[in-house]
């Protein structure tokens, strides 16, 4: 056994700025500051795991502390250099912010702080996982970090730099790692590949590549492991790393994906027991068909020509899959991946995570059933809350309806006849069928005797074109019931209301007052100056008479009987806030106390009246 086998990952760590891969922004950041002498007292390095945080923090300490230095190309061979790449801590102090976090830690670099360098230029501290510190520590280093000893240098690696407080962040210059791309891992393990001697493709390197999440030490790590199944006659391929990590091969997942998307159940169970049987395990399956959904959605979203890099398939694998994505629409992938994310929260709760496998797979392979009753839901909630095909006229007050074009159907015909003014109950004598032209929102109109005239100048007149003009449904039928016009005209509304909890909410300060002043100045077609809501007073009736004066005595003149017309008379809908308003109301005028009723006294309540000529119903006995 060679006991002085050293990882890859750490035999090709980067011991120069030249040798960092992926970070050229930060490479010509850190190598002007050297070359202009203009080194900052504190560093923050942040970004993804494996990117080179703390390589490139060591890298730095050795261009700083080299005696050949400062030099972007430390020699490696003084003792300086030497001890940094070996970790001695002399001049250069490693801290795991993980293990080295309270406030008594802190306080211990504070103290060695104040000590001069023994043998170096600069006394590095470089503290990794920063985040980690609590934030007393974090306080306790505040001043420290801000104005440190001369020859004293921080450097705070993170991968949670939101974790760090904005007030260490604000004493740091900030360097920001990004995840490496595929095609630099890619090509830094065919360097190692060839140093090392390892057979492998240039599939399974791109493929080690896509799956290390942009770290190169993962990367490393994995060619490492993969190294042990080296060979000369064999090179080392992309289903020998799937049978070494226990993934599934691109040939499993398309062949399970094929029959989901043709909905055959059996051959879906049959191709799942394969996979399981091979010893994956349930979590691990639906995680790689969650991302083999994803790679469709982009194929199926933006076409064959999408970067390899970006859907993570070579270029016969891409065919394969678009290939199967000819009769598979964009909503129905992302069904898939709702439900297959759903299904992977449930099998790490589940302890039966098997049959939720087989669960999943059976609910995702009745795709096309899946997709027809979601479409149908869909329809029925359009139907329900009126959003179906027709465009409904959004003011059917002042918007005439659009014309339809006129259809011939068979009709009764319908002969008006007398009625009082106390029961409005049309009879109709029904003859022979007879052809009526009629659009389709036409209505017949049935002939109903108006009692009274209500002349638009009238005290009476003007009260209904008010309530008329009133917004909210329920806020027209409390007023309807609970009001009283006092006063009418351009200048003056008073209106009068004797139940105080009404009052309250229409009167200056509620908040229904507004309805009353909007509706008020659409009656007159301008702002009227006074709008009084108020409890009833003694002279109101005097009021009324006096607006009244000589068209009180037409009200009593009766309106000479109406004809059957045809005519379109619009129903305007309650609004959801509007039925919500109602109930609200509702619940107000239950709080309230009141009278109790004799069980047949007809009478009914306030609240039950408002809601009744809210939604046009009425009482039967």
């Amino acid at each position: 056994m060679n006991k002085n086998y050293i990882p890859l990952y750490r035999k090709y760590r980067p011991q120069t700025i030249e040798q960092i891969v992926g970070q050229e922004h930060i490479k010509k950041a850190l190598a002007n500051a050297i070359q202009m002498d203009r080194i900052s007292h504190a560093y923050l390095f942040t970004g993804p795991r494996g990117t080179g945080k703390t390589s490139t923090a060591r890298i730095f300490a050795k261009s700083l502390n080299c005696e050949k230095g400062p030099t972007i190309s430390p020699c490696n061979e003084c003792e300086n250099c030497k001890n940094i790449t070996n970790s001695i801590p002399i001049d250069v102090i490693e801290i795991d912010a993980a293990s080295n976090r309270s406030v008594n830690d802190a306080d211990e670099i504070i103290q060695k702080v104040a000590l001069a360098p023994v043998q170096s230029r600069y006394k590095i501290y470089i503290i990794d996982e920063v985040h980690m510190l609590t934030n007393q520590a974090f306080n306790a280093l505040l001043k420290t970090l801000e104005e440190p000893p001369k020859n004293v240098i921080f450097i705070l690696a993170t991968t949670e730099v939101h974790k760090v407080l904005d007030t260490i962040k604000s004493r740091c210059q900030r360097f920001d790692f990004k995840r490496i791309t595929t095609d630099d891992i890619a090509k830094h393990l065919r360097y190692i590949s060839d140093k090392e001697g390892i057979n492998i493709t240039d599939e399974a390197l791109s493929y080690i590549a896509q799956n290390s999440a942009g770290g190169m030490r993962d990367s490393i790590a994995l060619l490492d492991q993969l190294s042990v199944l080296n060979s000369a006659d064999t090179a080392i391929s992309v289903d020998d790393i799937n049978n070494l990590l226990g993934r599934l091969s691109f040939n499993s997942l398309s062949n399970l994906f094929g029959a989901i998307v043709d909905s055959d159940q059996n051959k879906a169970l049959d191709v799942l027991n394969e996979i399981y049987n091979q010893g994956n395990e349930p979590v691990q399956i639906l995680s790689n068909m969650l991302e083999y959904f994803r790679n469709a959605l982009i194929l199926k979203s933006v076409g064959d020509n999408v970067s390899n890099s970006v859907v993570q398939l070579n270029a016969e694998q891409v065919k394969s899959l678009s290939a199967k994505l000819q009769n598979v629409e964009i909503h129905q992938l992302v069904s898939l991946i709702d439900k297959c994310a759903s299904y992977i929260k449930e099998l790490k709760l589940t302890a039966n995570p098997k049959l939720w496998l087989d669960v999943s797979i059976l609910d995702m392979a009745n795709l096309t059933e899946n997709t027809k009753l979601e479409d149908l839901q869909k329809r029925i909630s359009m139907l329900e809350s009126g959003g179906g095909s027709r465009v409904v006229n959004s003011s059917p007050y002042n918007t005439p309806p659009s014309p339809v074009k006129k259809a011939e159907v068979m009709r009764p015909s319908i002969k008006p006849i007398e009625q009082n003014s106390e029961s409005i109950h049309p009879q109709k004598e029904v003859s022979q069928p007879q052809k009526v032209a009629h659009t389709e929102d036409e209505v017949l109109s049935e002939p109903v005797p108006m009692s009274k005239s209500a002349p638009s100048d009238s005290l009476k007149g003007l009260w209904a074109k008010l309530l008329e003009n009133i917004s909210s449904f329920p806020s027209r039928a409390i007023l309807k019931q609970q009001a009283i016009p006092v006063k009418i005209t351009s200048d003056e509304v008073i209106i009068s209301i004797k139940n105080q909890s009404w009052l309250k909410q229409f009167g200056p300060e509620g908040s229904k007052h507004g309805f009353i002043v909007d509706a008020s100045n659409a009656v007159f077609g301008k702002t009227v100056s006074k709008v009084i809501v108020r409890a009833p007073e003694s002279g109101d009736e005097a009021i009324r008479k006096e607006q009244q004066g000589s068209t009180s005595a037409d009200d009593d003149k009766p309106a000479p009987a109406q004809t059957p017309v045809k005519k379109f008379v619009p129903k305007p809908q309650p609004k959801n806030e509007e039925i919500q308003e109602a109930v609200d109301t509702l619940n107000v005028q239950q709080a309230a106390p009141s009278k109790k009723k004799h069980a047949t006294d007809s009478y009914h309540s306030d609240g039950v009246n408002m809601v009744m000529d809210l939604f046009e119903g009425k009482f039967i006995e």
